[in-house]
């Protein structure tokens, strides 16, 4: 079955233009909160690569969390079931920024897309291979093919010097040895990973072997199709923080946001989205983001549900 996507694109682009409250921009990162709340873009990636786009879709932006979907495929690609020993499945219904769980849940954070959880996957990604925002990088230029991928320096310094929370999440976590790299080098790997660049574009290619079932841009495989469905599951339910039933209810795909205004979809068998606007809601998800998506997926029938 095909799909005229661009002129969907086309007709959320002009509703969205309409969206009185566009949120306001991430300002606990100083980097981020001069970014026009009004800017928006969308892509849609096809199965072959081929990618339709409006608005500022060709614009690279700061990717921050939709990081964490490929570093967690990478680590569930080497060391499989493992990781579940270390990061648990489960929604947390609070803050992605809260240690309010982590004491009594001995220091196993409930899902890897909440900051614990990402930092433990940062540092399981760096103990396999040393260099996890490196690796990170590398896998991203590939599925994207684009080799201008890269991470802002200013912007992983603005994180840093605003980093406390993430620092305390660490150490207390080091404290119950589910962290293992030093807590100094696993928050720099984790800024410059979060500080990574890319365009709706790149991250709707790049998202790609989501909706193949584990398979990467040049046919290889990176994931079984149990662990695809594992990373989109994970992102249904836990993807867009306290607000992951909200998104279900009104978009119904997985997806992962970010504080940057950017969130990516996968529809398994037949596309991948991202969709970018710097203006959030309480909860830190793209307010015309999360509008576009429900949009989307209203005027093609494209759903999980």
């Amino acid at each position: 079955m095909t799909h005229a996507f661009q002129p969907v694109l086309e007709r959320i682009a002009q509703e969205i233009g309409a969206l009185a409250d566009r949120g306001r921009p991430a300002d606990y990162i100083p980097a981020l909160a001069a970014v026009d709340p009004g800017a928006f873009g969308m892509a849609v990636a096809e199965l072959d690569g081929t990618v339709h786009g409006v608005g500022e879709w060709r614009r690279p932006f700061s990717a921050q969390s939709l990081t964490k979907v490929f570093t967690l495929a990478l680590v569930l690609a080497e060391e499989g079931d493992a990781l579940w020993e270390h990061v648990g499945r489960e929604p947390s219904g609070n803050p992605f920024n809260s240690l309010v769980q982590l004491e009594y849940e001995n220091g196993i954070p409930r899902n890897p897309f909440i900051n614990a959880g990402a930092l433990v996957v940062t540092d399981r990604l760096h103990r396999l291979t040393g260099d996890a925002s490196g690796r990170l990088l590398r896998f991203l230029r590939e599925e994207s093919g684009d080799d201008r991928l890269g991470s802002d320096r200013d912007v992983a310094a603005s994180e840093a010097e605003h980093g406390d929370r993430n620092a305390a999440l660490a150490h207390f976590m080091a404290s119950y040895g589910n962290i293992t790299t030093p807590v100094p080098v696993l928050l720099r790997e984790y800024f410059r990973q979060c500080a990574i660049e890319a365009s709706c574009a790149d991250l709707a290619v790049a998202t790609g072997f989501l909706a193949r079932h584990g398979l990467r841009a040049d046919g290889s495989r990176l994931l079984s199709r149990s662990r695809a469905k594992q990373v989109n599951a994970v992102m249904l339910t836990c993807g867009t923080y306290d607000a992951a039933g909200e998104f279900a209810h009104r978009v119904g795909l997985p997806g992962k946001s970010g504080v940057g205004g950017g969130i990516v979809a996968v529809v398994p068998g037949t596309c991948t989205l991202c969709v970018w606007s710097p203006g959030l809601d309480a909860r830190g998800n793209s307010v015309a983001g999360v509008a576009a998506l429900d949009r989307f997926t209203t005027l093609t029938g494209l759903s999980v549900f």
